[in-house]
């Protein structure tokens, strides 16, 4: 079995159909549920996702195939919000578990192999910028997931991210501009109230005089063009978000481009992101995304906080721990953002590692904690290295 994951129109994809006549075909039907972030198909339906629809076994497919083909819009250095999304929902393709490559934490693999992946990005040009970016992010993604790139190509085609859109999405022009002059914090985490990504948010928010607005993307998904409405009248926007397969998640990636095709007032864009790996180097990637989707936007980048050991410094990300503990480098990055913010100042991005705390003890930490999720889900540890 070949497997093909694309993004194109039905009239763009018959010009190429032919290629991949008998491969299984993965695209957009507008009916794809973003990641939740829950974690289930480590420790509830291991390999699967708990969300039954047609992207539910998305890992088991690309093991499954003998050769695999993404065909994508460029999108700020990264996939298209559908085809990202198609990715966020194969993060059961690895393990759970820890292990250190390289010098960095990844996942295990949960099927003996390196997947060989074609990548075909799309655009109406390249710059020897776009491609190298293009470059180091399916690198950071066959080196989380395992694959191999067998080949990476660009074609120049009118298919931006500013191309017509599908679905539900706004075509653009469609929203009257205006200027609230607010502040907008957005969680970007489909956990909602429960999020990491929240925790880091409110603290950032404590010392912003508690004057902005604190939204959750997931309040949102059924009504999104009334979420662009509010960002888009923002004068400051503060993306909080998990990393998801190396890069902003799917589902934020998506209004990211619905905002691009809008007129706007201008604004500055901060970014707050967390994940799990314990090296915040792991987020340079998410973080030149939202840079990269600011200067195509026109807006200002002023940086950001990239923490490392997401899942841990969310319990030390306090006032009482501000500036000491294991927390220390996060607490003092989000206060020296919140400076940034307030003065209206913009500087580099903040990588903020866990303090005196070995990675050792956290991947021993984390890789415990799994098996004693599963058995919560009446599931033994065997059971998390389930092969589909």
């Amino acid at each position: 079995m070949n497997l093909v994951i694309h993004d194109l129109s039905e009239q763009e994809w018959q010009k190429v159909a032919d290629k991949y006549n008998g491969w299984e075909v993965i695209s957009d039907d507008g009916s794809i549920k973003p990641c939740v972030g829950c974690f289930g198909c480590w420790v509830k339906t291991p390999g699967e996702c708990v969300i039954k629809d047609k992207y539910n076994r998305m890992g088991a497919l690309i093991h499954h195939a003998d050769e695999v083909v993404v065909i994508t819009r460029y999108s700020y250095g990264c996939f298209s919000s559908f085809v990202k999304n198609v990715f966020d929902r194969s993060i059961g393709w690895v393990l759970p578990f820890f292990e250190k490559v390289n010098g960095e934490m990844h996942h295990k693999t949960r099927y003996p192999e390196e997947k060989p992946i074609t990548f075909i990005f799309r655009a109406e040009s390249f710059t020897e910028e776009d491609k190298e970016k293009a470059k180091v992010y399916v690198e950071a993604v066959c080196r989380n997931f395992r694959g191999i790139i067998k080949d990476l190509r660009f074609e120049n085609e009118s298919v931006g991210v500013k191309a017509e859109p599908t679905h539900n999405e706004s075509k653009g022009g469609e929203i009257e501009p205006t200027h609230s002059g607010k502040t907008v914090l957005l969680n970007g985490s489909m956990r909602g109230d429960k999020a990491n990504s929240l925790k880091f948010l409110n603290y950032l928010n404590a010392r912003l005089d508690g004057k902005a607005e604190v939204i959750n993307l997931s309040k949102y998904m059924s009504k999104q063009d009334e979420l662009i409405k509010i960002l888009l009248s923002a004068e400051t926007i503060v993306f909080g978000m998990p990393l998801y397969v190396d890069g902003v998640p799917g589902h934020v990636l998506r209004i990211m481009e619905m905002m691009e095709r809008e007129e706007s007032v201008p604004k500055r864009i901060y970014v707050v992101s967390n994940m799990g790996f314990y090296e915040s180097v792991q987020l340079k990637n998410l973080m030149s995304q939202v840079k990269t989707w600011s200067e195509a936007c026109g807006y200002e980048y002023g940086g950001g906080v990239a923490i490392g050991a997401g899942e841990m410094l969310n319990m030390f990300v306090d006032s009482k721990s501000s500036g000491k503990g294991p927390g220390k480098n996060v607490t003092n990055g989000l206060d020296e953002l919140a400076s940034r913010i307030m003065s209206t100042k913009g500087a580099g991005d903040i990588y903020a590692d866990c303090n005196g705390f070995p990675r050792s003890l956290y991947m021993m930490a984390a890789n415990s904690g799994w098996p004693r999720d599963a058995k919560k889900n009446g599931l033994k540890k065997k059971d998390l290295l389930r092969q589909l």
